[in-house]
């Protein structure tokens, strides 16, 4: 019996050790989540810098309003050279585009024999861009003028004729034995001489006009500059055909090149319609080129299109660029800053 009951007392579970173990265990835990609670506040308090809410959120127009969620807290970046949020009353996003720019072509359909430009060439007003073979103008030209020689060689010939009817007239008249058939003759041959000088005069002027047309025609062969700017596109070589661009197809080309007047560039951009109020002739606008955003481009506004597209709900804004540099070019992304006034 006695060997029975200190079997029993072996197998009997102790469960005073498994509360003391339990215990240390939730002590530690606990004594954790404290330590993670200090934590956080202090990191909360020493790292919570003010952030800057958007209310409002759109492709076409943020309204910007900044918040301090904290006011003893200090941010540790530098400030960027862009113009402070508190300033901007509404950003927008658009492109650089050119006011004067033109496509050159030719008025008449010829062989291209010539191209004096490339592309990033300045050009002058009035300058030669190419030419175009002329031989056939140059021999309609030379016709034309034949034709003038003609004409004049005509009326010279008149003249000589109508001075003689005249001296014949008067003799007639003065002749007391002519009969009035005579007198009548020579009067009507006067007259009619006078007529065909009226119409050699009218050859004549005819045959100027014609020269000058020839003359414009061969002229159109030489195409030039329109304005002063810059070659953005060479379109077409020597060899080819070129032709007005209602003329143009196939392998027809309709222009020789693309001049840019970088002097009339300016910025476009949609605004949203909903905010489309903020925006007013003369507004000062700071404007960032994606390609150098921390270069600050001082513009204004020109005008608001008077017109708004319904499929995007947007107006369209022109902005003045204040400043010419060679790093705008057209086409380019840019960002802008409505400012408020002062």
């Amino acid at each position: 019996m006695t060997d029975k009951s200190e079997l029993l007392q072996q197998l009997k579970i102790d469960r005073n050790p498994t509360q003391e173990k339990t215990g240390i265990k939730f002590w530690q835990v606990l004594l954790l989540l404290v330590i993670c609670c200090v934590l956080s506040i202090w990191a909360t308090l020493n790292y919570f810098v003010p952030v800057q809410t958007v209310e409002k959120n759109s492709p076409f127009g943020t309204q910007v309003n900044n918040k301090t969620q904290s006011s003893s807290t200090k941010s540790s970046e530098p400030a960027k050279p862009i113009v402070q949020a508190n300033d901007t009353i509404l950003n927008s996003s658009g492109y650089i585009t050119a006011r004067r720019m033109a496509t050159v072509s030719s008025e008449v359909m010829g062989l291209i024999t010539q191209v004096n430009v490339e592309e990033g060439m300045n050009v002058e007003e009035g300058q030669i861009l190419a030419t175009l073979d002329s031989n056939l103008a140059e021999v309609n030209l030379d016709y034309a003028r034949a034709q003038l020689d003609v004409l004049q060689a005509r009326r010279k010939a008149i003249l000589v004729n109508l001075d003689e009817a005249k001296i014949n007239y008067q003799r007639t008249l003065n002749n007391t034995y002519s009969s009035e058939i005579e007198r009548t003759r020579g009067f009507a041959n006067q007259q009619n001489l006078l007529a065909n000088l009226e119409s050699a005069d009218a050859d004549l002027q005819v045959a100027k006009i014609e020269i000058r047309r020839q003359q414009e025609r061969l002229d159109d062969h030489t195409i030039r500059a329109p304005f002063s700017g810059v070659v953005t596109q060479k379109n077409a070589q020597p060899g080819e055909i070129v032709a007005p661009s209602s003329a143009g197809g196939g392998f027809t080309r309709t222009g020789i090149c693309t001049i840019v007047d970088m002097s009339s560039l300016e910025i476009e951009v949609d605004v949203n319609e909903s905010f489309i109020g903020r925006v007013y002739p003369g507004q000062k606008v700071n404007a960032t080129l994606d390609a150098y955003p921390d270069w600050p481009i001082p513009a204004s506004v020109i005008a608001t299109i008077p017109t708004a597209d319904r499929a995007k709900a947007t107006v369209q804004v022109r902005i003045k660029i204040e400043l010419e540099d060679p790093r705008i070019l057209p086409e380019m992304g840019v960002k802008v800053g409505f400012m408020k006034d002062s």
